[in-house]
């Protein structure tokens, strides 16, 4: 709880960082409306210790420095699947702060997220994104997307969206 704030100032700089890598910092609503979000997921995860929503923070020394966390599907994905996902978790906020990208962190924390998912039992998970960058990361890691929504956020925006089992997924620790 006495880290909210910081988490929140974290969620603002990279989603803000995201924007401007995207070429979409003029959305300052979208923007506004993807912060709060991240803010309501993080009190939902501490208001249910865990139940509801489950964040993993990464930390250096003291300063916050990536998160990712699991709950339920958001609704964009039900409606984008025609509900089809509705009952699954979704992994998500997959954040790395700027300073901190591309050396694996973001790898790191997936990799303990779909450990968590094993050890609760919890057997497939989806993930989307709408930001072209990160799109890339996860054709990467997860080939192919499930469900690709062509120009869903306007010409030539797509959105993409992932369905995976947790034991089909290869764990590699290493930074």
């Amino acid at each position: 709880m006495e880290d909210m704030e910081e988490l929140n100032q974290f969620f603002s700089i990279v989603i803000r960082d995201t924007f401007d890598k995207e070429g979409i910092s003029e959305l300052l609503y979208d923007m506004k409306a993807e912060i709060e979000s991240k803010k309501r997921y993080l009190k939902t995860d501490l208001e249910s210790d865990g139940a509801k929503r489950y964040f993993l923070i990464a930390l250096d020394e003291n300063e916050i420095v990536g998160s990712i966390e699991y709950g339920p599907v958001s609704e964009l994905i039900v409606t984008c699947t025609e509900g089809v996902l509705r009952e699954g978790v979704e992994v998500g906020t997959v954040f790395v702060h700027p300073d901190y990208q591309r050396r694996g962190l973001g790898s790191l924390l997936l990799n303990l997220m779909l450990l968590t998912l094993q050890n609760r039992g919890i057997t497939e998970f989806c993930l989307d994104s709408g930001y072209k960058n990160a799109q890339k990361v996860w054709r990467k890691k997860f080939g192919d997307p499930d469900y690709l929504l062509k120009d869903y956020w306007g010409e030539s925006i797509d959105h993409m969206i992932w369905k995976r089992k947790t034991n089909d997924m290869s764990l590699l620790f290493h930074l």
